[in-house]
C-alpha cells in the first residue's frame, strides 16, 4: 500500500472528509488542500480521481509518498 498526497485547487473544510474516507485534509496557505491517505492499488488510484473529477475539483498534483 502506498500513502498518496493529492493537491487540490481550494480549501476543502472538515465537512468534505465524507467524500474521502481514509484521507487526511489538509489546508495549505496557498489556498490549496491536500488529501493524504493511503491507495492500494491502481484501480483505488482511478476511482479517487474519478471522484475528485465528478466533484468539480481541480487536480494540481499527485504524489506518492513513503507511509
Amino acid at each position: 500500500m502506498t500513502v498518496y498526497e493529492v493537491r487540490v485547487a481550494g480549501r476543502l473544510d472538515p465537512s468534505w472528509s465524507g467524500w474521502f474516507a481514509g484521507f487526511t485534509l489538509i489546508a495549505e496557505p496557498d489556498d490549496t488542500t491536500t488529501l493524504r491517505g493511503p491507495i492500494a492499488d491502481q484501480s483505488e488510484l482511478h476511482g479517487l480521481l474519478a471522484r475528485i473529477r465528478d466533484l468539480g475539483l481541480p487536480l494540481i498534483s499527485i504524489t506518492p509518498t513513503n507511509p
